[in-house]
């Protein structure tokens, strides 16, 4: 569990979810610091979009209990401020980008003129201004990758959870996710990012937390998870394999 003074805008407490007979996690602890940025690592399986759907209020825990922000996932006010990349991001047919934007941005409390500017500012950001008047299901994938972290980023989250969120995405695009994710971080925005991209989570993450079949392998940060001449990823296959 990673463990600080401050304020934890993300937790896990003896966290357990169960679909039928399978247990996706079990008894996990999770604990992500205001300002932090931490790796949510595993093999498929592993139970890292179960954690985040718990996290923000998409499923129940079936024992133990989530916190998003203080509060439970459940309760509006817990989802203010809060970004959220899914990794099988589904995008309404038949509706425009500028839409698109519009609607995320009305359910983040954005309205008017500071709407405006908040589409036009991640849409620069992202690199897909120029496709606003487009319908979103015509993007390619990689388009379509971008404009699900312009929709995370709208109105400056303090929170943002990112499933993958280099899916798709060419070396370019790869480059600026990171550039995103940076950026995120330097104004203090609190970071989760699940991936299967180690090297990614390595520039991106100061703390770790490895998923073995639902139960939490190792965590910590990440000077202290990878041994002297090892790789995150040496780290990872000992945590997973031992």
């Amino acid at each position: 569990m990673v463990r600080c003074a401050a304020v934890f805008d993300l937790e896990l407490a003896s966290a357990s979810k169960r679909y039928g007979r399978r247990h996706a996690l079990s008894q996990v602890d999770l604990a992500v610091p205001r300002g932090a940025s931490v790796g949510l690592l595993g093999a498929n399986g592993a139970g890292k979009t179960t954690a985040l759907r718990l996290l923000l209020g998409f499923a129940i825990p079936t024992r133990g209990a989530a916190r998003l922000r203080g509060r439970d996932p459940f309760d509006p006010a817990s989802r203010r401020g809060v970004g959220y990349l899914p990794e099988r991001l589904r995008l309404p047919r038949a509706m425009t980008l500028a839409r698109f934007l519009r609607v995320h941005g009305a359910l983040a409390g954005l309205a008017g003129a500071d709407l405006a500017r908040e589409i036009e500012s991640v849409t620069e950001t992202t690199g897909v201004r120029d496709r606003l008047h487009e319908p979103v299901d015509g993007l390619s994938k990689g388009l379509a990758q971008r404009a699900g972290f312009a929709q995370a980023l709208l109105g400056k989250p303090d929170v943002l959870l990112l499933d993958e969120p280099t899916s798709g995405l060419d070396p370019l695009g790869v480059r600026d996710a990171r550039d995103w994710i940076s950026a995120a971080r330097a104004r203090g925005a609190t970071v989760l990012v699940s991936s299967h991209v180690l090297s990614e989570v390595e520039r991106t993450c100061d703390q770790v937390v490895i998923l073995r079949e639902g139960r939490v392998a190792a965590s910590g940060a990440l000077g202290a998870l990878v041994q002297p001449g090892e790789s995150l990823e040496d780290a990872f296959v000992r945590a997973v394999r031992s």
